[in-house]
C-alpha cells in the first residue's frame, strides 16, 4: 500500500485497509455505479486513514465505512449532475464477477450488485442510495447506519422506507435461476450470430425493453426501445454490422450470465439479459469504452 511507512503501526494500520478493502469498494461501487470513481473514492478514503490518529479509532472497519460512504455521497452529487447532459440513456458500469474467488470479488457478486439493481439505485437521492446500500446489501442495523451519516434514527428510518418504496415502485420481476438465464443467453446470442430474425423474435417478451448505452462515442440507441419488433429489428441490424477481428465470450457479468464481445482482444461490447419466465425482458447494451474497463 502506497503511502505506508516504515513504523510498525503504519504496517499495521495499512493491513487494516487493505483487510477492509473488499467491503469498502463493495459499498462505492453500489454507491456510484462505476468502479473507476469506486476506486477513486477508496483511494482518497485510504488517504484520510494513513493521516488518521490510529491510536484513536476503536473499530477501523466502521471509521472506514463512515468515511468511504461520506466520500461516496459527495462523489454522486457531482457526478449526478454530469449525467444530466450525457448522450442517451446511462446505465451502470459493468464488471466481471468469474474471474476470482477472493473476498473482493464475493462481496461484488451479490443480487445488490445486478445491472438490474444499480438501475433502480439510480432513482435515489444520494442518502436514500446510502441507507438502502449499507442495509440492504450490508445488513447494518439503524443505529449503525446513524453513525455513518450522522443522521438520527428517526430521519434513518424515513431515508429507508422512502428508499424502499421508490424501489419497489420500479423493481420488475426477473428469473431468479441463473441457469435460465444462461440458457437464454446462449439462444439469443446463437439466434443474433445466424441472422435468425424468427429465432429472436421467439425468445423476446412482448414488452421486452433494450436500454443502450454507447456515450455518443459507439453505436447505441439513444433512447430505451420498447416491444419485441423494435428490440428485434435493432438487434439483427446490429448483428450484421460485426466490429474487427471480434471474439465473443460468454462471461458472468454483475452476477449474471452475458455476452463479451471483444475486438483485437479489447472489450467492444457487453449485452446482458434479464429474462422472465424464460423470455427476455430486458437488454442491457453497453458499448461506451470508458465504462468497459471493469470487463477483465
Amino acid at each position: 500500500m502506497a503511502g505506508a511507512g516504515t513504523d510498525p503501526a503504519d504496517f499495521a494500520a495499512a493491513e487494516d485497509f487493505e483487510r477492509h478493502r473488499p467491503v469498502l469498494t463493495g459499498v462505492a461501487y453500489r454507491m456510484l455505479g462505476r468502479f473507476a470513481d469506486a476506486e477513486d473514492v477508496v483511494q482518497e478514503a485510504w488517504l484520510r486513514w494513513a493521516d488518521t490518529d490510529h491510536a484513536r479509532v476503536r473499530e477501523p472497519r466502521a471509521f472506514l465505512v463512515r468515511t468511504t460512504t461520506r466520500l461516496a455521497i459527495d462523489r454522486l452529487r457531482h457526478v449526478q449532475s454530469r449525467r444530466e447532459s450525457y448522450i442517451g440513456a446511462w446505465l451502470p458500469e459493468p464488471l466481471t464477477t468469474d474471474g476470482g474467488a477472493g473476498a473482493e470479488a464475493r462481496v461484488l457478486h451479490a443480487e445488490t450488485v445486478s445491472l438490474a439493481m444499480l438501475v433502480l439505485l439510480e432513482s435515489l437521492s444520494p442518502l436514500e442510495r446510502a441507507v438502502f446500500v449499507l442495509r440492504e446489501a450490508f445488513g447494518y442495523r439503524y443505529a449503525e447506519i446513524t453513525a455513518v451519516l450522522d443522521r438520527a434514527e428517526p430521519a434513518v428510518r424515513q431515508l429507508a422506507a422512502r428508499a424502499r418504496r421508490h424501489m419497489e415502485a420500479r423493481e420488475q420481476r426477473f428469473d431468479a435461476d441463473p441457469a435460465v438465464g444462461a440458457e437464454v443467453t446462449e439462444r439469443f446470442l446463437a439466434a443474433c450470430a445466424g441472422g435468425d430474425l424468427d429465432g429472436l423474435l421467439a425468445l423476446l417478451a412482448p414488452d421486452v425493453r433494450l436500454i443502450g448505452d454507447g456515450g455518443g462515442a459507439q453505436k447505441a440507441p439513444l433512447r430505451i426501445l420498447s416491444t419485441a419488433p423494435a428490440v428485434g429489428r435493432f438487434l439483427h441490424a446490429v448483428s450484421s454490422d460485426a466490429p474487427p477481428a471480434m471474439a465473443v465470450a460468454f462471461r458472468e457479468v454483475n452476477g449474471a450470465p452475458a455476452v463479451v464481445i471483444t475486438s483485437y482482444g479489447r472489450p467492444h461490447t457487453v449485452i446482458s439479459l434479464e429474462t422472465r419466465d424464460g423470455r427476455i425482458a430486458c437488454v442491457y447494451l453497453l458499448t461506451n469504452p470508458g465504462k468497459l474497463t471493469g470487463i477483465r
